[in-house]
């Protein structure tokens, strides 16, 4: 039953399930903010575990497809090296993941910090959104609707 199991999970599967498993938490961060489940389930420290947990799964099926973990060490040679390791799944599929759960470990900051200086829900929905499809821009949008709630502008907060 258990290899069922693990061959059930292909790299294809593992990505639609990444890709469907952090909806809902980004539908909670952005339509219930206010909600316990939210607090408990999107906010908290639990999606970063669960998305850990596939990260394990990835290096463990790229240790057994025999993927050269020394070759990641190349990206830093240049952006012909990045294009190479991303014509392996596996690393596209780390990346893939990687990408994923910081996008979802800030959106739960910017929520968390719009509640602290009491920004309106429906003004961060925007920033959160677009944190959700293009992590570094929804970041600077949001951050540019705090330095007028913070009426300040602190570079280290």
């Amino acid at each position: 039953m258990i290899e069922q199991i693990y061959s059930f999970f292909t790299i294809e599967m593992i990505y639609l399930w990444v890709n469907i498993g952090v909806l809902p938490f980004w539908l909670l961060i952005i339509f219930f903010p206010q909600s316990q489940l939210c607090k408990y389930l999107a906010t908290s420290i639990f999606p970063i575990f669960l998305l850990s947990g596939v990260y394990i799964l990835i290096l463990y099926k790229a240790y057994l497809g025999s993927f050269d973990f020394d070759n990641n060490f190349n990206l830093y040679l240049g952006l012909s090296y990045v294009s190479d390791l991303f014509r392996n799944d596996y690393y596209l599929l780390m990346f893939w993941t990687h990408f994923v759960s910081v996008n979802l470990f800030i959106g739960g900051w910017i929520l968390k910090d719009a509640q602290k200086f009491l920004i309106n829900k429906f003004l961060i929905a925007f920033p959160l959104i677009i944190t959700y499809l293009i992590g570094p821009i929804g970041i600077f949008i949001y951050w540019i609707i705090r330095i007028f709630y913070a009426k300040r502008l602190n570079l280290y907060d």
